[in-house]
């Protein structure tokens, strides 16, 4: 968790943003007086003599024990430690407005540029919110109070100092003349207001400010203003030269109408990029296309050699580190992603060319921006320019469009008094300016292209780089490029580069793993380093173990100013901020819910109980904020990281009853959607589903096409969903349901192993609610697939299980599927008599009932049983009778299967023409039912045929065909096919095998 104390107003506390609520003047004391303190001792003598005033109160040192313990509950981690001789703030100093107010103040005191210094005083200044300490009446507090007021009160006055040396005398009197009224004696702001007035030729004015200065002085204090002030009322009175701005740099060769120039003549040549970082790693591709688009606006043409040298790079950007926003300082290599469009080509160019990247918080834009403008500076002769535009900062609005075109004027030239105050005269003279330069333009950070459009130049020789978490779909001429995560490979070097190398030398293992938990988001490991970088003494072991705990592992992803959680948050806070987007934010914590990696429509309408065309627009509003990406048609992927935040706000926003209850709706949702497919698939998983309805229609399905579809769509979904409901502990039907449901569909695909976890663990919840029939169709089902798997013992073992269960919960029907079970494993095991026996009682309970597909069933199976004995005449007329039903019914996948069955037992017999025939039948049916391991299956037997037939080669064919399958379905490994396949004949593949 992330904790904020600020001091700059009454105090106040927020965890992860939300405010923390103390209740008692002495618990706020003791806070105040450790954040002031931060990371030193205060002793509790000297806590006792601030907080409690010294009073001789014997029970003080009761008192401020009682008062650290309830600041302890109120406040996470171990925030305040005790130490010898009293306690110690444990909080980084980051976390503090008042140190980021003094480290902000002190840049700005070091900075030479004045633009770029006059950002950080102003960023300094918005920190205020009132009075320091506010409320708080205690000597210390009072002392304390007037210390931070007189730091304001400077910064103010020295931010003022700057915007007057930029020609922002127009801009600063309002604010002069509100402070000059509440500080009457103070001698410098009224010095500045005299000399702003005087700037903006109002030089009357700026003496009777002199005049009112000096009577006030004389009546309040008896003396005469300050040397200061007298030499500057001198200098309005003689019209000293020295009063005015300063002039620009150097002569202008171009300066005419329209051109920009200020009073002196001179172009400025603007160099503004933040420093490049050099651990940039990867991104090949993404700086190959941008290069493209910037060589099309500027083919390459040298710097005059009288242009005035460019101004100094933003002072808030540290050396080495990439630009603010989501950039990844340090760490600014992205995504190996494909660039999603190509420049267009201009041979002879008429607009300016717009290379718009987007992509989620944290992905690296900023990174990528600013090196491929390093990259291509020299270029653009006109100068580059920088703005961050503040779209996604947290603590920041936006910034005003009106306000950037101002900034960008005096960059390019333009005196300070000269520049418009309309939108309209601004854009225009923005765009004369610009209209015969070749400049770069890096607008960083862009909420939305309504922002952009005012600053971009109107050169055709100029360009601009554009970032935004949104894709500006909407900004016309843009060439669009879309940011991913780095795969493992590249994260894995980035890890590397930022934290030297030596600690993923010495565990290369752990640095992937760590890459991995950092799903690719250059921000995360950017953190990571800097983390690693402060504590030498942690291994990647160690932090990977921590990082592997989901539920902290966001608080693991934050150091100092950097927090993964911030850089979700401020897109989440747009949602929330915007009328438009109260859907879209309220989806985004809902989704955080479930693990299934991807969303749509269908689950998400579900999930909200919305209609669908509700839940789709607040979809493609989540993908506009780059909190979803895209992952298919109607298919939406939510990161790792992003996806626990939105959990934690979930916990946050919705009561825990709410949250089951939507939760349960999107398992109903693909409860219902599988059983639907099991039943179009194989209809006889009616009877084991019968007590297993969703509560929700699910999606529509037709035709056992759809169904096969749909899963294999769906099926790392449905995969998740079973996990997850398997975990909730209070809705054990729900569970059962939807892992027996997705039964037939998986099997049809092989997924063994993966039926087998998930069942072990419903048989599990099966046992613990003492639902009898339900853990007889666990062992049942768990039975079936370890027979798939040809683990016999195993599957016997299951089955017999299931007998019992059946027969204690009265479900004697239920036995039918599990004799028949029972039977193919005990011939796999070669129990042939405890075979036919299953099968026997079986199909006297099918004939009992009159199910025809069991009937079949069974007599299928007792034919394969009969082959195996040698008994050919009974296995062919026992294999015909299972044909003869089903084809009175509606199943070819079923029938196909019977006819390898009764294929199977020509062969055997030595009917090697009616053996083919049947094969033949047998694939085509069972293509048509879907069922892909039964083609394989009966593929290898007609193999076999062809080769008794003495048609080698197309013997050769039909094996190939099925160990294609087999190893598309996962069955076999490519070695495991390549050694069937480099024998003369081929042994029959293990999956065949295990089959009865």
């Amino acid at each position: 968790m992330s904790m904020e104390i600020n001091l700059l107003g009454p105090l106040e506390v927020t965890v992860d943003g939300v405010p923390v609520r103390l209740a008692g003047a002495r618990r706020v004391g003791v806070l105040a007086r450790l954040a002031l303190s931060a990371g030193q001792v205060v002793s509790s003598e000297r806590m006792a003599a601030d907080v409690w005033g010294g009073s001789p109160v014997s029970t003080v040192g009761k008192q401020l024990h009682i008062v650290i313990s309830k600041l302890r509950e109120a406040l996470p981690g171990q925030v305040i430690a005790t130490v010898p001789g009293g306690y110690r703030l444990d909080l980084p100093l980051e976390h503090l407005d008042v140190h980021r107010f003094s480290q902000l103040t002190r840049r700005a005191r070091a900075t030479r540029d004045a633009a770029a210094a006059t950002g950080l005083y102003e960023r300094a200044l918005a920190l205020w919110r009132g009075e320091a300490l506010h409320g708080m009446g205690e000597v210390w507090a009072r002392i304390e109070a007037a210390r931070l007021e007189q730091e304001r009160l400077t910064a103010l006055e020295d931010c003022v100092d700057l915007r007057l040396s930029i020609g922002d005398h127009h801009a600063v009197l309002s604010e002069l003349t509100a402070h000059v009224e509440a500080h009457p004696l103070r001698e410098r702001p009224r010095a500045q207001l005299m000399l702003a007035l005087y700037r903006a030729a109002r030089p009357a004015e700026a003496l009777a400010l002199y005049q009112e200065t000096r009577r006030a002085m004389a009546d309040e204090l008896g003396i005469e203003p300050g040397a200061e002030l007298r030499r500057l009322q001198r200098a309005v009175l003689a019209g000293d030269p020295a009063l005015d701005l300063a002039p620009d740099l150097g002569p202008d060769p171009d300066s005419g109408p329209g051109s920009g120039s200020g009073s002196a003549g001179v172009r400025v040549v603007p160099a503004e990029l933040p420093a490049d970082t050099p651990a940039f790693t990867a991104r090949t591709a993404e700086i190959t296309w941008l290069d493209k688009v910037l060589a099309d606006a500027a083919p390459g043409s040298p710097a005059p050699a009288d242009v005035a040298p460019g101004f100094a790079a933003p002072a808030d950007v540290a050396p080495g580190f990439a630009a603010p926003a989501d950039a990844a300082p340090g760490s600014s290599a992205l995504a190996n992603s494909v660039p999603g469009s190509s420049a267009l080509a201009r041979a002879t160019p008429r607009s300016p060319v717009i290379a718009a990247i987007d992509g989620p918080g944290g992905i690296g834009k900023s990174a990528l921006a600013i090196h491929a403008a390093h990259a291509a500076m020299d270029r653009f002769p006109g100068g580059v320019l920088y703005v961050d535009l503040h779209g996604a900062t947290a603590g920041l609005p936006p910034a005003d469009p009106l306000q950037v075109l101002g900034r960008l004027l005096r960059s390019l030239g333009v005196d300070g008094a000269a520049v418009p105050s309309t939108m309209e005269e601004a854009t225009a003279n923005y765009r004369s300016i610009t209209a015969t330069r070749q400049v770069l333009v890096l607008l960083d950070n862009a909420l939305d292209a309504s922002q952009v459009r005012p600053l971009v130049p109107a050169g055709p020789g100029c360009a601009v780089i554009v970032t935004s978490r949104r894709r500006l779909a909407s900004l016309d001429g843009a060439e669009h490029l879309h940011l991913t995560g780095l795969d493992d490979h590249d994260a894995t070097a980035l890890l590397a580069r930022v934290t030297g190398g030596r600690r993923v030398q010495a565990e290369p293992a752990e640095a992937d793993r760590i890459a991995a938990l950092c799903g690719g988001l250059p921000l995360a490991l950017r953190i990571l380093a800097a983390r690693l970088a402060a504590r030498p003494d942690w291994t990647l072991s160690y932090l990977a173990g921590r990082l592997a705990d989901a539920t902290s592992r966001l608080d693991v992803l934050s150091h100092a100013d950097l927090a993964v959680r911030t850089a979700i948050a401020v897109s989440h806070h747009h949602l929330r901020e915007e009328p438009a987007g109260q859907d879209a934010a309220r989806l985004f914590t809902l989704l955080g819910l479930l693990d299934t990696p991807t969303h749509t429509t269908a689950a998400t309408a579900a999930l909200t109980d919305w209609p669908a065309h509700r839940a789709e627009a607040a979809l493609d509003r989540l993908l506009d904020a780059r909190l979803l990406e895209p992952a298919g048609l109607d298919r939406h992927r939510m990161h790792d990281l992003i996806r626990l935040y939105a959990r934690e706000q979930a916990a946050l926003d919705h009561p825990e009853p709410e949250r089951r209850a939507a939760v349960r709706r999107a398992f109903h949702h693909y409860l219902a959607g599988a059983k639907s497919a099991s039943l179009l698939l194989d209809p006889s998983s009616a009877h084991a589903l019968a007590d297993y309805d969703g509560d929700r229609p699910g999606v529509a399905l037709a035709t056992a096409q759809e169904a096969d579809h749909w899963t294999d769509q769906e099926s790392d979904n449905l995969l998740a969903a079973a996990y997850q409901a398997a975990s909730v502990q209070d809705d054990p039907r729900t569970a059962i349901g939807l892992a027996c449901a997705l039964y037939w569909p998986f099997a049809r695909r092989c997924l063994d192993r993966e039926l087998i976890d998930l069942h072990t663990r419903t048989l599990e919840i099966a046992v613990a609610s003492g639902d009898l029939a339900a853990q007889g169709l666990e062992h049942h089902l768990l039975g079936d697939r370890n027979q798939a798997m040809g683990r016999f013992s195993v599957s016997a073992e299951h089955l017999e299980q299931a007998l019992v269960c059946w027969e204690r919960a009265d479900r004697p029907r239920r036995m039918m599927s599990t004799y028949n079970g029972l039977g193919i494993t005990y011939a796999q095991l070669r129990r042939y008599d405890d075979a036919l026996a299953a099968m026997e009682n079986g199909q006297a309970l099918a004939e009992a009932g009159a199910l025809p597909d069991l009937q079949a069933i069974f007599l299928s199976n007792r034919a394969v049983i009969y082959d195996k004995l040698g008994r050919l005449d009974e296995a062919i007329a026992t294999a015909r009778a299972s044909l003869a039903i089903w084809q009175e019914l509606d199943n070819p996948a079923r029938k196909g299967l019977a006819h390898d069955t009764l294929a199977h037992a020509h062969r055997s017999a030595g009917q090697l023409g009616e053996a083919e025939s049947a094969y033949r039948q047998a694939i085509a049916l069972q293509e048509e039912g879907g069922h892909h391991f039964g083609v394989a299956t009966s593929a290898w037997g007609l193999g076999q045929t062809c080769h008794d037939l003495g048609r080698h080669d197309e013997a050769w064919q039909w094996w190939r065909r099925s160990l294609d399958i087999l190893h598309d379905v996962g069955l076999l490994t490519r070695e495991q096919v390549d050694q069937h396949l480099a024998q003369t004949v081929p042994d029959t593949p293990a999956p065949i095998l295990n089959v009865l």
